[in-house]
């Protein structure tokens, strides 16, 4: 890679390793060119980088110090270049000992290959994530190369709030139904006899509803869980789209909705659908739940065919799906985390991981999801859905 910009003149070569005026030649020097000469047939160059790097040669002294290095440590790479490694990275642990002591990559033992990632402070206490390589002549051979690698906290740290806020949503959610199933069960068990029938009937009912909950919750944190890690299974079969939705506004009227408050348009010229019925249902009946709690008035639910754009560039047709109610609406400011994990428009309750599942689910289907003002100036969700049969169909 070239670093003739972040080097010191004279001390390196183009590809930061020793020119031949800075080190005599030898069997040592030839054998072990360092990481930086050997990607100099990729013409990468460090500030290309995405991390911080700093390379410092046998010596000690900095040879490379690239612009992501120079924004996270705020020393420019004039100053560091030249610089004895820990000058340049006054690195220190979190209970203050300095690191270069405690590591002494130069004088330590030989047989050491590198430092694992850890965090580590800068003056001023700024934490950053270091770790080293050691590149070495032979095994056990003296320091030919320091390779320092330094990164951000920022991204650990979104990472680690959001594990303790998935935890401390899941115990909230888990608390209420868990607490309910076991007072009823409990006065049931040790009282059967002074409750009537209607009475039982009433508890266990509860019991089954706190049961249910926690089975959806459950259900919830897998599907994250698939979506998170890319394992999320699609199953494509062929899908009536027009009848998937009229099932879910049936099941609505019969859980008490008004039959009038729902309005479906379907274009009749709709082509072959392949998608996971099962995920089909997920989507439809999170969007128009959602619609129906948070919402007012008339929900509309579109159903018309559309052309998408897939990850290889090319246009091919789709299924739009748009869900439009006639209550508030989301407030501009809140658009961009509609789809994030615990998003919640309103307190009416729920877990706020809805729709964070139903973007993952149609990004594995190949499709996209937006959401937007309605005419009635409530919420409007759409999603597309690429229409095409698997592959092994079509070869």
């Amino acid at each position: 890679m070239t670093v003739g910009t972040n080097s010191s003149p004279g001390a390196v070569g183009a590809a930061g390793t020793p020119s031949p005026a800075a080190a005599a030649p030898g069997p040592a020097a030839e054998s072990a060119p360092g990481p930086a000469a050997e990607s100099t047939d990729l013409g990468i160059d460090p500030d290309d980088l995405p991390d911080g790097l700093v390379v410092a040669d046998q010596s000690g002294r900095v040879i490379c110090f690239n612009s992501a290095a120079a924004r996270l440590t705020a020393l420019a790479p004039a100053e560091a270049l030249g610089a004895r490694i820990e000058r340049a990275l006054p690195l220190e642990d979190l209970d203050g000992r300095r690191w270069w002591a405690l590591t002494d990559p130069y004088g330590g033992l030989t047989t050491r290959r590198g430092q694992p990632e850890r965090n580590l402070l800068l003056p001023g206490g700024r934490e950053v994530l270091v770790s080293a390589r050691y590149i070495r002549a032979h095994p056990t051979g003296p320091l030919h190369r320091l390779v320092v690698t330094l990164r951000g906290t920022e991204a650990r740290r979104r990472t680690e709030r959001s594990h303790a806020e998935l935890i401390a949503t899941v115990a909230h959610e888990l608390r209420s139904p868990l607490t309910s199933v076991k007072g009823f069960t409990a006065t049931l068990l040790a009282k059967w006899e002074r409750f009537t029938d209607d009475q039982k009937r009433l508890m266990l009912e509860t019991v089954d509803a706190d049961a249910n909950r926690v089975t959806r919750l459950i259900a919830e944190l897998l599907d994250i869980s698939r979506i998170d890690s890319g394992r999320l299974e699609v199953r494509r079969q062929p899908v009536d789209i027009a009848t998937a939705v009229g099932r879910h506004v049936q099941a609505l009227t019969a859980n008490g909705q008004a039959p009038d408050r729902f309005l479906v348009r379907v274009s009749r010229a709709l082509p072959d659908l392949w998608a996971d019925p099962d995920k089909i249902d997920q989507i439809l009946g999170n969007l128009l739940e959602n619609a129906v709690r948070h919402g007012e008035g008339t929900v509309t639910i579109d159903v018309a065919p559309t052309s998408l754009t897939n990850a290889a560039g090319k246009t091919e047709k789709g299924t739009a799906v748009t869900v439009t109610d006639e209550g508030p609406g989301i407030p501009e400011e809140s658009m961009g985390r509609v789809f994030t994990r615990f998003w919640r428009g309103s307190k009416r309750g729920g877990t706020g991981l809805g729709l964070y599942i139903v973007k993952g689910i149609v990004e594995a289907h190949g499709g996209t999801i937006t959401v937007g003002r309605g005419p009635g100036g409530g919420a409007e969700f759409r999603f597309i859905l690429p229409v095409g049969a698997p592959a092994y169909l079509t070869q």
